[in-house]
């Protein structure tokens, strides 16, 4: 499971049989206090590959600065390049996204319409129904139900 920004608009693609791949760069970057009470950053860069349906929220919502929630598995493998060269690469294979931040936050998304709109009067959370994209209208801090 990864939360992280998008490192530049995705890469997509169609096999001869019609089925969409995206990739992209995610970014994720973990804050810690040192030794010294300074604070310090750690930024990570991870290669995700989405398929087919997620592929094609991908190419529609997805763009450079995203912030995007990825659950999937990791993977290594290696091929062969032009000159003969072993090459190798770990990604993650993505089986869940969802798109986190505001809809402001992501270019990819076209103004807000207006629509009905439920809320959770415990939770304060919007019923998902209001969003044009399932992309929720609230910041990752508020979500108090991540399993981590």
């Amino acid at each position: 499971m990864l939360i992280g920004n998008v490192g530049k608009d995705p890469e997509i693609r169609h096999l001869e049989s019609g089925t969409a791949v995206a990739n992209i760069t995610l970014a994720t970057t973990e804050r810690y206090k040192d030794r010294n009470g300074e604070l310090q950053e750690q930024t990570e860069w991870h290669n995700v590959v989405l398929w087919r349906g997620l592929a094609d929220v991908t190419e529609r919502f997805v763009r450079k600065g995203s912030q995007i929630f990825i659950e999937g598995k990791i993977r290594s493998r290696s091929w062969e390049d032009q000159s003969g060269q072993k090459r190798y690469t770990t990604e993650i294979v993505a089986d869940n996204m969802q798109l986190l931040g505001r809809r402001s936050d992501n270019p990819a998304n076209a103004p807000a319409r207006p629509g009905p709109s439920t809320n959770d009067t415990q939770t304060g959370r919007k019923d998902q129904s209001s969003f044009d994209n399932g992309s929720p209208d609230f910041s990752p801090e508020e979500v108090d139900d991540l399993p981590f």
